[in-house]
Order: C-alpha cells, then structure tokens, then sequence
C-alpha cells in the first residue's frame, strides 16, 4: 500500500507553487474546527447494563477464565515521548531546569520556552510502524493478549478523538494508532487491551507553567503558559495549547520538588485538584475510546481507577466498560486493572503490581506489568546491550503464574515504530521457551504452595505500587515453582543442578501422593526417580542444551 502524504508534504508542494498561504490559512481553519467541535461535542452514552458507578455494584465482578488462562500478554507502551528516545516521563522532566532530560531537550530541540513538548508531538512521524508484522511477532512469542498505549500523562491521544483535538489523526503521524493495534491484534485472534494514563495530565504537566531561574532566558515562561490566542501565524494556530498541558490552574503544594507528585497521586497531600470541566473531558475521552474500540483490557496507571476520590469517574469508566462486555450469564468478560487496591477494590478489578510482584499465592488473579527496558523507548538501552534477557522474563513469568498472577510485558518502540534487533532476539527466545514448555503456564492454577528453594528465603517486599523486582535473591538451580492443571503437577527448576538431580522436598512421600511418572517438556520421557520420605529425587538425562527452566511434568 502507498505511505500517505502528510499534509507537511501537502504545504511544502503548495508553497513551491505558490499556493502555500491557503493552504496554510486551510490546515488553521481545520484545527480551529477540531477545538471547536471538541468543545462542543455533547457526552458520550454510558452503556446500561447490570454493573453500576459503586464500589458495591463492582464488587460483582468475577474474573473470566480467558484471562486466567492467558498467563502473557505484550505491551507497547508507544506515544510521542518516544521521539526523542531517551527514555520515560520525557514530556514532564524536559521542563525540569537541570534535569537531563531538560539538557538534552535544549541541545537537541531548544529552549522549553520556544520548542515545547508540543513541538515534539509534531516531529514524531511513526513512519515504520507496521502493526501486523509487530502484533504476529508477539503471537510467536508466546503472547496470549496484547495492550496498546491509548494517552500517557502527557495527555495526547492515540486515537481518533472526538474529545481532544491533540490527537494522532491531526498532529504528529496523522493515523488512528489505537485503531492500528487494534486491527492487528484481532487478524491474531488476540483480545485487545488499552493503557490509559492521561487523568494525571493535571498535575503532571505542571512544571511546564515554569521557566529557568538561571541563565540568559531565566523567566521567560515555558510553552505550558500558552493559549489560544498565542499560536497567530504558528503552526498550531487554531489549537489551544491548554487542551494538552491543562495548566490554567495553581500549581500543587511543594511542586517545586520534582518527586512530590508521587506523594499526590492520589490526589492528597496537597495536589492541586481538577475542576468538575477536566474531569468531565476525562471521561467522555475514555468512554469514547471503550465503546469505539470494544478493547477486552484497560490498564489505568492511577491509584485505585482514575480521579479517585475527587471524582467518580473512574468507576463511571469500569461499570461502561464492564457493561460493554457482558453476556448473556450478567457476567463480564472485560478486565480491568488497578494499582495500590485495598480487599474491597480487588474484588472489583484485577491488581496490578508495577516492576514487582506477590511473595504468596494471591485469592484472586493479578498481573504484573514490566518492561524489556524503559517504559519509553531509550536508545542508549540498545547501544549499551542493557535489556532483561529472556532468561529474566521467563523466570519472572514462571515464579508469576505460580502465585496466580499474569504477566505484561512492554517491549519498547522506537520513535519510527520499530523494535530494534536486541529486543527482537529477547521476544525470540522467549518465544522459543514458550512453545517447548507453555503447557507449564497457559490454563495452569496455584498448587498447594508455589515452590521451594533458597529465593524464599530473601524475597523483597512490595513497595508502593510494586517495585520490589529484581531485588530479591536471583531464582537458581535450588529453587522450583510449581503449577497445576489437573492432577498434572509442573515443576519448573531454574538450571542445571551439579548433580543433575532435582530434590522436590513437597512431594515426599509422607506429604504427597504416590508419583507414577516424571517427563521433561521438550526431552526425556519417563525419568528417573525415587520418592521417600524426604523427597522426590529425579534424575536429569545428559547432554541437556542450555535453557532459563527445565520443567517437570509430574503425575
């Protein structure tokens, strides 16, 4: 198919002939309708259905057995900040005087005041995003659903949004990204899912309502200051700069204190509070993108669901999006995740953990989500090797799923739409793990306990949201963790012991059933083995290629 012409194109081929000015007078006119028809564009319909905007109504939720037997999904947290390719929360820290983010903004681009985050939004082309090809990557990888990022706190949609004029339709690659991923997952047969981060924009966005102390433009106010009326003959012109930065407001106690926001997110400890008008356009953006999209999973990067407590919101959203999905049983099909929940919050959403996860096997079904590297592409990860290997994932997936969780994983995009080729070799080998040794995850549950070995011993807390990953003891050969389907037991060691035998002191005789047989997936049928009192001993055949888990199947 032919690329598209962008309309940058258009202009530069008019004014060669000398038509540019009305072209240019035509592209200002049509963001001036786009502002106007946001601002006017009436409330989206909220899907009636057996679920209600309370906790109490939501507490009717019940996880559905897709997902639970899903186990892998993949993640492309993809948006604008990637342009710059250095990596997370570019948009907020590159108006942080000092901040590295700040240095290579202003020697790459320019001065906040004159070159804001706008201005990147409209250099990122996405030029050789080819969803199809990523989305069937992921499905050999072992995926068994896929999220796309929908708006980051940065609060530019990737969709076509009738609510926010700064969208991906108008501004930057000029498509419907959203409805991209969500063409290729379903040609995979995959549920779809959307990340939804943009309630956070308010507070988020605030130090670009500020400018240098220091230096030759010191006080000269940062583009977060702009409106309307400012872009006269620039190339925003009919767009107002407040649809995106949403800073016509007092900034929030100790915002000068670059980490006080992750103190507020909450919206407590002195966070400046959205207007009844903001949180109005939050949810007729979200509501939109669910019922136009239909996606099976939303992930909201917020305290509990988005706006809570000032607004409901959040729970308008979960009972929309619950309701759009219910069958004929009142029962939903949809999932929705939450951070930071109390046991009231859990039972109506599924739990998500950021960068960590559970030391016990959890009731009810949780995800963790992680990232290969940064959650936004970083380019300096691929020049310096320094992504998970897929010994990483798969040892974080297995000891998971063996604790009743999930787990997503991003695989960051660069700025033109690609993956690079480091990250192309780790989602090859995991995806080679999973097809010799899938049936271990997919469809499993909890066994009795979740493993053994010398890692319990040293697990790290939860923190937050999560953030307990990778501080914990390395999983090695000594350690196992164990899934269930059926009366098949899965155990899965974490290398090659010494001996080459693997001692399961859970299933001595005295504490389990009699075992009959011992296969290694993708090797040796009908192992050797003793059980005794003590334990079941199995004897690893020779010669066994390297692998980050051998896994046993027991029954």
């Amino acid at each position: 198919m032919q690329a598209p012409i962008h309309r940058r194109a258009l202009l530069a081929m008019a004014g060669a002939l000398g038509a540019g000015p009305a072209l240019a007078q035509s592209e200002a006119q049509r963001l001036a309708a786009a502002t106007a028809a946001a601002a006017a564009a009436p409330d989206e319909p909220l899907q009636p259905g057996p679920f209600q905007a309370s906790w109490e109504s939501l507490g009717k939720y019940q996880t559905p057995d897709w997902f639970r037997d899903a186990k892998f999904g993949i993640w492309a947290h993809w948006g604008p900040q990637c342009e710059p390719e250095v990596g997370d929360w570019y948009a907020r820290e590159m108006y942080l005087e000092g901040h590295g983010r700040y240095q290579h903004h202003t020697a790459t681009y320019g001065h906040p005041s004159q070159f804001g985050f706008k201005d990147v939004i409209r250099r990122w082309k996405a030029e050789h995003w080819q969803p199809d090809e990523l989305v069937a990557l992921y499905k050999q990888a072992g995926a068994r659903y896929f999220m796309a990022m929908a708006n980051h706190h940065d609060n530019f949609d990737l969709f076509a949004s009738r609510h926010q004029p700064w969208n991906a339709t108008l501004i930057g690659p000029q498509r419907d990204l959203i409805g991209g991923w969500a063409a290729a997952a379903r040609a995979q047969g995959l549920p779809f899912g959307v990340s939804v981060h943009a309630a956070h924009a308010w507070t988020w966005y605030e130090p670009a309502q500020g400018a240098d102390r220091e230096g030759p433009l010191a006080g000269k106010p940062y583009d977060g200051a702009l409106r309307l009326e400012d872009g006269k003959g620039q190339w925003w012109e009919g767009l107002d700069p407040q649809d995106l930065y949403a800073q016509n407001h007092a900034r929030s106690a100790n915002a000068d204190n670059r980490n006080a926001i992750h103190g507020q997110w909450n919206w407590g400890n002195g966070a400046s509070i959205p207007t009844d008008a903001y949180c109005r356009k939050f949810l007729n953006r979200t509501v939109e993108l669910l019922s136009r999209y239909r996606p099976e999973l939303v992930y909201f990067d917020d305290t509990a669901l988005p706006l809570w407590p000032i607004s409901d919101a959040g729970l308008k959203i979960a009972a929309h999006l619950y309701n759009l999905h219910t069958n004929d049983r009142n029962a939903t099909q949809a999932v929705l995740f939450g951070k930071i929940l109390d046991e009231q919050q859990r039972r109506c959403m599924v739990w998500d953990i950021e960068r960590g996860q559970s030391n016990a096997i959890e009731p009810l079904p949780w995800q963790t989500d992680t990232c290969l590297g940064g959650w936004h592409y970083d380019g300096r990860l691929l020049r310096e090797h320094q992504y998970k290997s897929a010994a990483t994932v798969v040892h974080m997936l297995i000891d998971i799923v063996s604790k009743n969780g999930n787990l997503l994983l991003n695989v960051p995009v660069d700025r033109t739409g690609r993956i690079d080729a480091d990250e192309r070799r780790v989602v090859g080998e995991i995806g080679a793990w999973m097809r010799v040794n899938g049936e271990s995850i997919y469809g499993t549950r909890p066994w009795t306990r979740f493993g053994e070995g010398p890692s319990l011993a040293e697990s790290a807390p939860l923190q937050g949201q999560g953030f307990n990953e990778g501080k914990g003891k390395p999983l090695g050969a000594q350690d196992l963790r164990f899934t269930a389907k059926g009366e098949v037991l899965y155990a899965s060691v974490f290398g090659l012991p010494a001996d080459r035998r693997v001692r399961i002191t859970s299933l001595a005789r005295k504490a389990h059933r009699e075992v009959r047989r011992v296969d290694l997936l993708g090797g040796a049928q009908a192992l050797s083995f003793k059980q005794d009192g003590d334990a079941l001993v199995v004897q690893l055949p020779e010669g066994l290629a390297p692998s980050p888990a051998y896994v046993l199947k027991i029954v």
